[in-house]
């Protein structure tokens, strides 16, 4: 059935930013496909906010879809997480370092507002203008216990070990049980979830709290397809579907991440 559409899917630690200290976890009642978001569950337009960095950034980076016998080649999202950055090192400095993997722009949380040329927490997201320069990226790093790494140098420091943490496209979904229907009466909608989680982790902590879980799914931008912090939990039965809305909070943990999130109607 729709397991061919949407087969099981499986994808580095700096805390990742922008999660909030709750996660809140409300029933949904639609279904659809749109380009960009869970591929079952979309999320009403505004309803949530990425919150990483200026939108109008990525108007610039538009790159039409490659095909290959008709197929889709991406494999990432075109916004790829770098943490842990020498505390003197400047846009400029970050995009030289980077460069040499295809044209981009480099962004952070609030960079607009703020006006600084510096990330102020010690990381940044680089916005590639195609997807195979995170595939390069991805092959100039060096693996270590599951994290890649790529040496960047700054005015100070020379060398440092940055963690690169790309986004796997086939993160983004996760069916359990194929031989379930999706019914959007036993749908939940998940906000606040780390942006590292992958849909398989987001489904195994539901279906160890509630059981019954049959797919998870991140939800992600439209145009980078990068996760927004938010994802949707499908049950099998009403049972589990009740017992996953009635708790007021959850504990999510991802690596150095320790999340309590809230859920609700």
């Amino acid at each position: 059935m729709w397991r061919n559409h949407f087969a099981g899917r499986l994808g580095l630690n700096f805390p990742h930013p922008g999660t909030d200290n709750l996660v809140a976890l409300n029933n949904t009642r639609t279904f659809g496909r749109r380009r960009g978001r869970s591929s079952l569950f979309p999320i009403e337009d505004g309803f949530l906010d990425d919150g990483h960095g200026d939108q109008s950034l990525t108007s610039g980076l538009n790159s039409p879809t490659r095909c290959q016998n008709g197929e889709r080649v991406e494999r990432y999202s075109r916004k790829v997480f770098v943490g842990g950055l020498p505390p003197d090192i400047d846009e400029d400095e970050i995009t030289a370092s980077f460069r040499r993997f295809g044209p981009l722009v480099v962004d952070w949380p609030h960079k607009a507002e703020s006006k600084s040329y510096f990330p102020p927490k010690g990381y940044a997201f680089l916005l590639f203008q195609e997807e195979s320069s995170v595939q390069a990226l991805i092959d100039a790093c060096i693996e270590e216990d599951g994290k890649l790494y790529l040496c960047v140098s700054s005015p100070t420091i020379k060398d440092k070990p940055v963690q690169i943490r790309p986004w796997n496209l086939s993160d983004s979904d996760f069916v359990m049980d194929g031989s379930q229907p999706l019914d959007p009466r036993k749908t939940i909608f998940v906000g606040g979830v780390p942006r590292p989680l992958r849909a398989v982790e987001l489904a195994m902590i539901m279906d160890r709290l509630y059981g019954g879980v049959c797919y998870a799914g991140i939800d992600t931008d439209p145009e980078l397809k990068y996760p927004k912090g938010a994802g949707r939990v499908a049950f099998s039965n009403q049972q589990s579907y009740i017992a996953a809305i009635s708790a007021r909070f959850v504990q999510l943990q991802h690596g150095d991440i320790d999340k309590r999130v809230s859920k609700g109607k």
